[in-house]
């Protein structure tokens, strides 16, 4: 009896701890899903754009963004902001470039089925980025005139001072098939 009154305390206590990590490491479709709490039942689902801030500390970000379409919006987007995968803050973006591109549209789900852990890896495996010592990422996933892409930008550390980084291009993934659409990397920055 003793033995399973201190399992359930120890149990519990490891359950705690290892719920930050896994709420920091939500994917970007499921911070979608998580949005549809903090948005109105017009806009679930719905979403326009998923972007990150850069990452600090390590290549996968802990603030993300997911914009979605709402029609009583005067902008028509609804904007939700994570933190470690928490939501931070609800807005109304102003996104008035956006509103004359195809940037306004709303994506269709059933064909983003690269998620944006999937598209990191992708984009990290690129050739041109092999012998690099990649400190940060920063993801957007959003439509363009081809349709909704992945753009993973990347930050490495400079050759001379290591402490410093230089932005060494980005990688655009298709959400569909994983496929590199294209390829701007510019490893050259890091001298």
């Amino acid at each position: 009896m003793k033995t399973k009154g201190r399992l359930l305390p120890a149990l519990l206590l490891a359950c705690a701890a290892a719920w930050p990590a896994r709420a920091r490491d939500l994917t970007a479709f499921q911070l979608v899903k998580a949005g549809n709490q903090y948005v109105g039942v017009q806009s679930k689902d719905k979403v326009v754009q998923i972007r990150s801030e850069k990452s600090v500390g390590s290549l996968t970000p802990d603030i993300w963004y997911v914009v979605y379409y709402d029609p009583d919006a005067t902008f028509k987007s609804v904007q939700v902001k994570f933190g470690a995968g928490q939501e931070m803050e609800v807005t109304h973006p102003w996104r008035v470039l956006e509103m004359a591109t195809d940037a306004h549209t709303v994506m269709d789900r059933a064909k983003l089925k690269v998620d944006s852990d999937r598209a990191l890896a992708i984009a990290k495996a690129q050739p041109l980025l092999k012998h690099l010592d990649l400190k940060a990422a920063q993801l957007c996933l959003q439509n363009g005139d081809e349709g909704p892409r992945w753009k993973v930008e990347f930050w490495a550390a400079k050759l001379k001072n290591p402490n410093d980084q230089a932005d060494v291009g980005a990688v655009y993934i298709s959400p569909t098939d994983g496929s590199v659409i294209e390829n701007d990397l510019h490893p050259d920055k890091v001298d």
